[in-house]
């Protein structure tokens, strides 16, 4: 029998000691926690304070910790963690973000060197998925929006003669030419600014008129930065929702796919994720009659929006400020009318051009419509030249916390609508767990019996290799931050029985070799080196297979193809380095007559 090379033990612990370091902290698991984060350039409140409102409020905490600029409190239960963000959410600051998370409950040594326990999934820990099919097509209708105007204000700079810019269909735009002369000068100077639209001159009885259209490629770049767009404010919003490791991910070309852990309530995720969070400043027509444009006789340049009762309002279609401005947006208590209000603040641009609105119409009525909603209407009393401004009209507080959050974020580029959500119970993902660890432990058990009871000595050496790989698995899950969901737990248990297929192939011929009147030791040598190749072709197979789910899968099935490519990797290891290893450390320098398997 061939001496196993010194290298190959090295190697063997140089694997199986991280691993292990990284595979305890699954052992202890996780406890609820709350973060409280202060936003930038203020300072987080004092522990002493935090402790003062949740013994004041009964309800009960483990501890209080610094976290960077922030402070964590751990909890017993999920229950109490609840509790205490609904109450820090209502006593502190709007801006300051509450939360909810769960810390690893491993020794500080163990986390220190890194060690966390597996990420788990939507399936195994409870909360809401949301699948968003972004209108893609507004986002190009939008673009042309912006453009009326501007090439409106571009054409009277250059000294271009047009009668009207008109608009026969969302991304179409029709300008009216005075002449050939200006046709010619019209597509000049747009062609050289705009690159990005096609000018096509027509003719007709009506006239001639320069049409004018986004390029192909252009309409694809606007489709395509509405879905990256929209996943950065969606990102934003659920971050000063309060929800810790959330999964946002763009599916195919117009489809974003979000995960929140822990969440449960679907209502209020959808209407701040789903909301396009469009503010406008429109003025109020009062010099024309509301009851004629709702007979039908809508002014040139009005239109008649509703607010939430059903209130209908004649306003002016050009929008005079947008939330584009916006600088910051916060929910408070109006300290005379006791109603919930929404406090906002516009950057410098915005302050110039709200200040000049609100000089120019002091005594007038001015809109503010949040997705196309009239929220309230007031009369502008004065200038207003701070760059603030209140909006009212809201249900609750909830509502206007909601909506200054929204704002906060930014609107959308494109609106969103949900075509499928699921919606995970925790009591479900933990039953989930239990049963998962229940077919691991059962599958592990049989498999254990039956190696011992057919290889005896060897099969116990099996079952040694099959335990270090399920901690190898864990192990590296952790240290690449994957996250484990149900079927990447079907993944582990398929592993388990895979797992030993190696040793059987090993053990067979060497019962083979032993047959053919191999001593012992040669015996052992024969059948490991002879086996190897079989057992390599074999993986690699499953291992090609696992690489194809995971490139052309999504979802669940590329979890289960994450663990089952680990696992292989890992089996291949334990049962080709690690038995052998242990088997020429049993068998010593012994001289054996006989092997039992």
């Amino acid at each position: 029998m061939k001496p196993y090379p010194l290298w190959k033990y090295l190697l063997i612990l140089a694997v199986l000691i991280p691993s292990f370091l990284y595979f305890l902290p699954n052992l202890f698991g996780t406890v609820p926690s709350v973060e409280i984060r202060a936003p930038q350039g203020m300072i987080a409140p004092a522990s002493a304070d935090i402790s003062a409102m949740l013994r004041q409020a009964r309800i009960p905490y483990d501890s209080i910790r610094a976290q960077g600029s922030g402070l964590k409190v751990l909890f017993n239960n999920p229950a109490d963690q609840s509790r205490a963000q609904e109450l820090l959410r209502d006593r502190l600051p709007d801006q300051t973000e509450v939360v909810l998370a769960n810390q690893p409950a491993a020794p500080e040594l163990l986390q220190q060197l890194g060690g966390k326990p597996v990420n788990l999934g939507l399936d195994l820990r409870g909360g809401v998925y949301l699948l968003l099919q972004v209108q893609t097509e507004v986002a190009v209708q939008r673009a042309v929006d912006r453009y009326v105007d501007e090439l409106r204000t571009y054409m009277q700079e250059k000294g271009v003669r047009y009668l009207r810019v008109e608009r026969p269909n969302p991304d179409t735009l029709l300008v009216k030419m005075n002449d050939p002369q200006a046709m010619a000068s019209a597509k000049s100077v747009l062609a050289e600014r705009y690159p990005e639209l096609a000018l096509q001159p027509l003719s007709n009885a009506d006239g001639s008129f320069l049409r004018i259209t986004p390029t192909d490629d252009e309409k694809a770049r606007l489709r395509k930065f509405a879905v990256e767009q929209g996943i950065i404010t969606i990102r934003n919003r659920i971050d000063q929702l309060g929800v810790s490791e959330p999964v946002i991910q763009r599916q195919g070309e117009s489809r974003i796919a979000v995960q929140l852990p822990g969440v449960q309530d679907t209502t209020r995720a959808k209407q701040i994720i789903g909301s396009t969070a469009q503010l406008e400043f429109k003025l109020v027509d009062e010099a024309h009659d509301l009851a004629g444009a709702l007979a039908g006789q809508v002014p040139s340049g009005d239109a008649i929006y509703y607010d939430r009762q059903g209130q209908p309002y004649l306003l002016k279609t050009h929008t005079v400020l947008t939330g584009e401005f916006l600088n910051d947006a916060g929910s408070n208590i109006d300290q005379q009318t006791g109603q919930a209000i929404v406090n906002v603040s516009f950057d410098a641009r915005g302050t110039r051009i709200f200040s000049r609105l609100t000089t120019e119409n002091t005594g007038k009525r001015m809109a503010i419509l949040l997705d196309e909603k009239v929220i309230t209407a007031p009369v502008i009393n004065e200038p207003i030249t701070g760059g603030r401004a209140q909006i009212n009209g809201f249900d609750d507080t909830q509502e206007a916390h909601s909506v200054a959050i929204m704002l906060r974020a930014g609107a959308l580029p494109a609106p969103v609508s949900v075509i499928e959500e699921r919606t995970v119970g925790p009591s479900l993902g933990q039953d989930s767990i239990a049963q998962g660890i229940n077919s691991l432990v059962i599958g592990m058990l049989v498999v254990l019996v039956f190696m011992t009871a057919y290889y005896r000595l060897f099969g116990l050496v099996a079952n040694l290799a099959l335990a270090l790989n399920v901690v190898m698995i864990i192990a590296a899950l952790s240290l690449f931050g994957a996250t484990l969901t149900l079927p990447g737990m079907a993944g582990i248990v398929l592993t388990v029985g895979m797992a030993v297929d190696a040793n059987v192939l090993i053990y067979e011929r060497i019962r083979e070799e032993l047959r053919n009147g191999m001593s012992p030791r040669a015996a052992v040598d024969a059948g490991f080196d002879r086996a190897l190749a079989t057992i390599v072709d074999a993986n690699i197979t499953t291992l090609i297979a696992g690489l194809v789910l995971f490139q052309f899968g999504t979802g669940p099935v590329r979890g289960f193809a994450v663990v089952l490519s680990i696992g292989i990797l890992t089996s291949m290891f334990t049962a080709v380095m690690v038995s052998r290893a242990i088997i020429h450390l049993v068998m010593g320098r012994r001289r054996l007559q006989k092997l039992y398997i």
